[in-house]
């Protein structure tokens, strides 16, 4: 097949809208439901994520992905027993693809709200279980095994998208897109993120761990996909927080930094334990651990809508108890998809456990930012690439 036509464009309003191969036939089966616009954005871009993460780490790889940037990303690295109560998991034997998805699932719970996910390796009966509790718009993956289809089909009333991509598809080295009528053309990029992108360090420490490579190479390949300007913090094999399309990098930074900060909160024991009604579903929980870690809780528990959530009224998680709760996230890797021109992204950084940074350098106040690392003793590796996205 080398056409198929979409529900509309961007908005409906915009119609005709199709995709088409100028030679060849297309890499894609749409296996079920109706395939939009935004969805094969979110699904061709998920894609190539997954597949490089795959390549660079040899793991499982999966993504959660929300108006063309990743909300999470991850690879399949074991779940800790906290983890598994953050990400309400009681099944102890995942395969490595669905250990790979609830990661991904699990950075931004909040925006990975209706989200298209990507697979690096076949859906799976488990993953398609985990996933059908989800709220999510539709997956790719280079195949499905029969069980995981029957449930997946059943999703959305029987609507839920499910696309297949041929593995073995390679693009054209040149791409082009249209803008008010004119065509851009470019070089794809097909820069490869690995070790070897980590062997430049101006500062003092030059050491990674072997996580932390394993983790700026998600961050950076995660970046590689996320509409600059972007900023990417992973920990333990997975995304924890991204800040993408800012104007401003520090934005970018304060952004993601937040995100890794709620990833962490989640998992003080007071949030564990908050004492929810039984059968409350997931997005009333998700949206009510969002605001009991926010700053404004109280105000909203005045309103008394908590009644409909907890069995009893929760003790506030005070400001003090967030700090000293955040002192304890360490070793947290940070990448940038363009220089730091500020040391004060660094600062910024720190407050949430960063001690390993890989960013493209060539700022004119690189001095300054590598100061600033040195100051907190944190290995920056130059990677002399440039990442953005759009």
């Amino acid at each position: 097949m080398k056409e198929l036509n979409l529900k509309y464009g961007c908005n409906p309003n915009q119609k005709p809208a199709r995709i088409y191969m100028r030679e060849g036939d297309l890499p894609i089966k749409i296996l079920n439901g109706d395939v939009g616009y935004i969805n094969l954005l979110d699904a061709l871009n998920g894609w190539q994520l997954v597949k490089e993460l795959k390549v660079a780490t040899g793991l499982a790889a999966a993504t959660s992905f929300k108006h063309v940037s990743p909300a999470g990303a991850a690879v399949a690295i074991p779940l800790s027993e906290t983890l598994k109560k953050v990400y309400f998991v009681d099944d102890n034997d995942l395969s490595d693809i669905a250990t790979a998805y609830i990661r991904a699932r699990g950075a931004d719970r909040m925006s990975s709200y209706g989200d298209f996910v990507a697979l690096s390796d076949q859906c799976d009966e488990k993953t398609a279980k985990i996933l059908s509790r989800e709220v999510s718009d539709g997956i790719i993956a280079p195949s499905y095994s029969e069980e995981a289809l029957e449930i997946l089909k059943k999703k959305r009333k029987g609507n839920y998208l499910i696309m297949q991509i041929d593995s073995n598809y390679e693009p054209s080295d040149i791409e082009t897109k249209d803008v008010y009528g004119i065509t851009l053309e470019q070089k794809r990029n097909d820069v490869k993120i690995s070790e070897d992108t980590l062997c430049n360090f101006p500062t003092k420490n030059k050491t990674l761990t072997e996580d932390a490579k394993r983790d700026l190479i998600i961050a950076l390949i995660t970046l590689k996909y996320t509409q600059s300007n972007s900023v990417c913090y992973a920990k333990d094999g997975q995304v924890i927080g991204i800040g993408a399309g800012q104007q401003s990098r520090i934005h970018c930074t304060r952004l993601a930094g937040n995100k890794a900060d709620i990833w962490f909160l989640r998992q003080n024991p007071k949030v564990l334990n908050l004492p929810f009604k039984e059968n409350i579903k997931r997005v009333d929980r998700d949206n009510a651990i969002d605001v009991y870690i926010s700053e404004d809780y109280m105000d909203i528990l005045s309103d008394g809508v908590w009644e409909n959530i907890f069995t009893s009224k929760p003790e506030p998680l005070s400001r003090e108890e967030k700090i000293e709760w955040l002192k304890n996230l360490n070793d947290v890797s940070l990448a940038s998809d363009a220089f730091f021109p500020f040391g004060d992204n660094i600062e910024r950084a720190r407050k949430s456990g960063v001690k390993y940074i890989a960013e493209t350098g060539g700022s004119i106040r690189d001095d300054n930012v590598i100061e600033v690392c040195d100051k907190y003793d944190i290995a920056m590796a130059f990677t002399n690439v440039r990442l953005f996205h759009h």
